[in-house]
């Protein structure tokens, strides 16, 4: 095999639809906002779980580990690489989608039908607030 200087060294840039590289700050952005979200909507969670249906050390235990996942969730939130106001919108939608798959998992509970219509005009608000350039 002949190189011929064109060829790319390191592993491949994923690509979007219209062929640029995927390293955008909305990218990166959302990337620690799925973090976020799924450290708060778990630690939410298990802080539920603590209240309702656990006593004595259990609870303190479910107490610590839901304050840890808190606190990770707000650093996490505070490290993404653009200001909280350009991705506000972005992170509603997204914590109202992590939130969904975290109480199907943690509560078996299913999302009823206007939760399902409520959460698309959330997430397209939430795209619309994002992306929507004036």
């Amino acid at each position: 095999m002949v190189l011929t200087g064109n060829e790319l060294v390191g592993p491949p840039v994923p690509m979007n639809l219209c062929g640029t590289p995927m390293t955008s700050p909305i990218l990166k952005a959302f990337l620690f906002l799925i973090i976020a979200t799924t450290l708060e909507a778990s630690g939410d969670a298990l802080l539920r779980r603590a209240i309702y249906e656990y006593v004595g050390v259990t609870r303190l235990g479910f107490f610590a580990i839901g304050a840890t996942l808190l606190l990770g969730y707000g650093t996490s939130l505070n490290l993404a690489p653009l200001e909280f106001s350009q991705v506000v919108g972005l992170y509603i939608a997204t914590l109202f989608v992590v939130w969904q798959v975290v109480n199907f998992v943690t509560f078996k509970s299913l999302p009823s039908a206007p939760i399902i219509v409520g959460g698309l005009l959330i997430v397209i608000g939430g795209l619309i607030v994002t992306f929507w350039r004036a």
